[in-house]
């Protein structure tokens, strides 16, 4: 029976789609891409191996021909849509209405050849409604977005693996540069530097608590004899002291600790009372951009993390569609949005009129609407059945997208001057006369409601001559903080306000960062590692423009513009990558010229010695006299928990002093009569019994948990440390239970019997040198949680023969499945609902079968079968012509010619 077949991107929304659809509609998940560039040498074609050209992928010399492959994993998919469309009368490409979209679709028309009418079908919201208009009104394929898609594509290929293998020569194996992550890099860079260049400086104030009419008030410092005092903003941060120019008054402990005396013994009058009415009004819907800064501020999530649950929400029906730019909602969701606001709120609180925003976000590119609920009525959150993390973010765009239709926030800002003695004090309050949208939602903030007592200080009523009572005065000393390092949300931001990159890539960027160990993510914050610094110095001195915001910014806008018609591709490309100032040539003239030894140098002010990047991570070196008088060169590798701007003069030399002379003795252990010694590895301090010799070549080691001092370190804790695994008692159930630290930090673990261990990982507050048999079974006894802490979503089950059950978690990158020690990825478009026990095995067996690595043999194998393929399957590893060239207009015109005669 002949058939409509659609295509979309994931099994989640092949599923959602087709309860809206006709019976006679067949709807088949891509699985993502089915197409792209080679990602390895071993899915190089036969035919193109020995090319040149063929591990980048684009062959430069014949017009910039990219080089498309199906990846061994996606030969099943295409073969399965290839059969699906045997029975059709017609296809429909549903996937999404972006460039990455229309590129998926462009990709799967040139692989399944389809002889029946061709159409796109897009919609930004999957509910019965839209998927009707969809259905109405189907369109052809947009090749502008296809050749901006593919430009990109191609650039970014060119860019990363160009200057990658130049950084595994003159740095570290490994590495990798790119278009929009080395920016990313060198912003974190530039902001660490900013932080070591950083020079504190510290001032004094006064509080005073005041009492008027029975109500207590906080009041400060503001002038001494009618002269401002100081404070953190008029601090140079390059050296400590007060800005050049700068009319203000620095007070010492002493002149501030002898102001207080004065002004307590003073009369208080107040000489000035100023009530400011102003106005708050509601921030746009989200966009995918501001979605991510938001998440990770209030929810804590990472972009990746914010993309993927938005993802989800999107193929389910819950929200609209997760990646654009714009801000702008539709007659649909105005009404919506007001009737929510009617329903929760009250009449008075809805704005005068629908409120519209304008996108101000540069080189914003998508024309359909914000991120908001889907529907033309919107679900609560409670109406939802979400929970967790979905829930959350669900509940975060419902509040955002409903106050933007609240009307504004009504406040009065309240301002009283004192004077005492010859100081003079100010009162600051805010009074909420109105709060508008701000029952429903504060930027930054959980809990409204919380967030509008937080917001409210109010002071008693005050007038000019009166004279409250001093209740106390303190002085108080500051220090200025160093910026800031960079969250992810303010990285997110930087990037998209400085026009670098697309929001909907920022979450892998963020991800590629980490992972390549250009920076770590700690209690929220973006460290770069010794390696970015030596990375980004080689860039910035050899490649300037391509860690350049400008210049990142203005060829994002010229890719734009491709998409628009506006520039043509292929001579963009030729200008960028070819002649005397393409990068081609300049990697080939500046290769020679750069010294591995100088970029593997790290050079920070203030060491007495250099870092430098070897095979292990960063390391310390210097050269030294010796007692002999020789010279001899010291090296010492720097702990992972030292960051470039922590480390200074005297962390530097301990670490060396440590290396060459030994580390002191912290005393001996009353057991053994050895020395119990703290030195410092690659992975941090650790405490050490005895040294290195014939007779004990591994001395009994331990490292220090996270959060202890090694400066505080006793010889009691140390030999504690030492001692562990301790055992805390017998469970209940049978068996022993000890604390004991692992690689991951302290931990209890129940020994059940025949080998089989149930651990949990202690607490912040936990001690490991303390903790009991009490606390041990409350932890054992709670549900086991996965890599990063998290519970387990669900449990699929033992496989038949195994001793470890299967379970699912979410991370954050992503769902993987985990069995014992192997964790595994779940590939693109499949989801916890659609998860089998038996895809979960293949998934780990194939992973395990990675980890143990195949050998050349191997390699030649997978050659081997990639050529068998090639012969087989032609179309899935020719070569295909950038759809702008003369020549990719046949490809053009082909695809044009199968639409219309399909219409006709």
């Amino acid at each position: 029976m002949a058939h409509t077949l659609v295509i979309v991107e994931s099994p989640t929304k092949a599923k959602t789609i087709r309860g809206f659809l006709p019976k006679d509609f067949r709807v088949e998940a891509s699985m993502g891409h089915v197409r792209d560039l080679p990602n390895n040498a071993s899915e190089i074609p036969a035919a193109q191996k020995g090319e040149k050209w063929a591990n980048l992928g684009v062959n430069t010399a014949n017009d910039f021909e990219p080089l498309y492959v199906v990846p061994k994993d996606k030969k099943k998919v295409v073969k399965e849509l290839k059969d699906a469309l045997k029975g059709a009368d017609r296809l429909l490409l549903a996937t999404d209405e972006d460039r990455e979209g229309e590129s998926i679709s462009w990709h799967l028309l040139q692989l399944l050849g389809p002889k029946v009418p061709v159409q796109r079908m897009v919609f930004h919201e999957i509910t019965k409604e839209a998927i009707g208009r969809a259905l109405a009104s189907p369109r052809d394929l947009d090749m502008q977005l296809v050749h901006a898609q593919e430009t990109r594509r191609i650039l970014d290929r060119l860019v990363g693996y160009t200057l990658s293998p130049l950084l595994w020569k003159k740095v570290a194996w490994g590495l990798s540069a790119g278009r929009v992550q080395s920016v990313a890099v060198r912003l974190l860079v530039q902001r660490e530097r900013a932080r070591r260049a950083f020079r504190s400086g510290t001032y004094w104030d006064l509080k005073a608590r005041l009492e008027q009419e029975g109500t207590l008030f906080d009041a400060k410092l503001t002038h001494v004899k009618g002269e401002r005092i100081a404070g953190g903003s008029d601090f140079d941060e390059n050296t400590g002291g007060l800005k050049a120019g700068s009319k203000v008054r620095l007070l010492e402990e002493s002149e501030a600790r002898s102001l207080r005396q004065a002004v307590e013994a003073a009369l208080w009058r107040v000489a000035a009372v100023e009530e400011k009415p102003t106005v708050r009004r509601p921030v746009p819907p989200f966009t995918t951009s501001t979605l991510q800064q938001e998440a990770n501020r209030k929810l804590r999530l990472s972009a990746r993390e914010t993309m993927r649950a938005a993802q989800s929400l999107y193929e389910r029906g819950y929200i609209t569609y997760m990646r654009t730019d714009s801000v702008h909602l539709s007659d649909q969701a105005l009404q919506a949005s007001r009737a929510c606001v009617s329903e929760k709120y009250g009449k008075e609180y809805l704005s005068p009129s629908p409120r519209q925003f304008t996108t101000r976000a540069r080189n914003a590119q998508e024309a359909h609407e914000a991120i908001r609920p889907a529907g033309e009525s919107f679900r609560t959150p409670a109406e939802t059945g979400l929970d967790g993390r979905d829930l959350a973010l669900y509940d975060l765009i419902w509040k955002r997208t409903v106050a933007s239709q609240m009307a504004d926030a009504k406040l009065t800002m309240l301002a009283v001057d004192l004077e005492a003695a010859d100081a003079t004090f100010r009162a600051s309050g805010k009074r909420i006369d109105f709060p508008g949208f701000f029952r429903a939602y504060v930027e930054g903030s959980d809990d409204p409601d919380a967030a509008l007592e937080g917001q409210e200080v109010l002071l008693p009523s005050l007038a000019v001559g009166d004279g409250p009572a001093c209740r106390e005065v303190e002085a108080l000393g500051h220090t200025t903080q160093p910026p800031a390092r960079y969250s992810e949300a303010a990285l997110v931001k930087m990037l998209e306000k400085e026009g670098i990159g697309r929001p909907s890539t920022y979450a892998s960027i963020i991800g590629t960062i980490v992972d390549r160990g250009y920076a770590t993510l700690q209690n929220n914050s973006l460290t770069p590692s010794f390696t970015a610094f030596a990375v980004t110095a080689l860039l910035e001195e050899h490649f300037p423009d391509l860690v350049d915001t400008g210049f990142t910014a203005r060829m994002e806008n010229t890719l734009d513009e491709i998409s628009h018609g506006k520039v043509q591709w292929l001579p963009y490309l030729e200008g960028f990558y070819k002649g005397d100032q393409g990068l081609e040539i300049q990697v080939q003239q500046r290769e020679g010229d750069i010294d591995p030894g100088a970029s593997r140098t790290v050079s920070l002010e203030g060491l007495p010695c250099v870092v430098r990047i070897g095979r292990f991570g960063a390391y310390l070196e210097k050269k030294r006299v010796a007692d002999d008088g020789t010279e001899e060169l010291i090296k010492a590798t720097l702990p992972q928990e030292i960051t470039p701007a922590d480390l200074d003069a005297d962390k530097a030399e301990l670490i060396l002093r440590q290396k060459a002379e030994g580390p002191e003795s912290l005393g001996e252990d009353p057991e053994t009569g050895d020395a119990v010694y703290l030195l410092f590895g690659q992975y941090g301090p650790y405490v050490q019994r005895g040294q290195v010799s014939d007779e004990n070549p591994k001395p009994r080691r331990a490292s220090l948990p996270k959060g202890v001092n090694p400066e505080d370190l006793s010889l009691e804790d140390a030999l504690g440390l030492l001692r562990l695994p301790r055992l805390l008692g017998e469970h209940p159930e049978g068996g022993r239970i000890e604390a004991g630290l692992g690689r991951f930090g302290p931990y209890v673990v129940h020994h059940k019997g025949k080998g089989e261990k149930d651990y949990r990982s202690l607490k912040a507050d936990d001690d490991v040198l303390a903790v009991g048999l009490s606390r041990a079974l409350e932890l054992l006894a709670q549900p086991k949680r996965g890599r990063g802490g998290r519970t387990a979503l669900k449990d699929l089950g033992t496989p038949e023969g195994a001793e470890e059950a299967i379970q699912l978690f979410d991370g954050p990158y992503g769902l993987y499945v985990k069995q014992g020690k192997v964790n595994a990825s779940l590939p693109e478009g499949t989801t916890a609902e659609t998860l089998t026990l038996e895809q979960a095995q293949e998934l780990l067996a194939a992973k395990a079968a990675t980890a143990k690595g195949k050998g050349r043999t191997g390699a030649k194998k997978a050659t081997s079968g990639t050529r068998k393929a090639a012969a087989t399957k032609p179309a899935a590893s020719t070569a295909r012509k950038p759809p702008a060239t003369t020549k990719t207009g046949r490809l053009r015109a082909s695809a044009v010619r199968v639409i219309k005669a399909a219409d006709s």
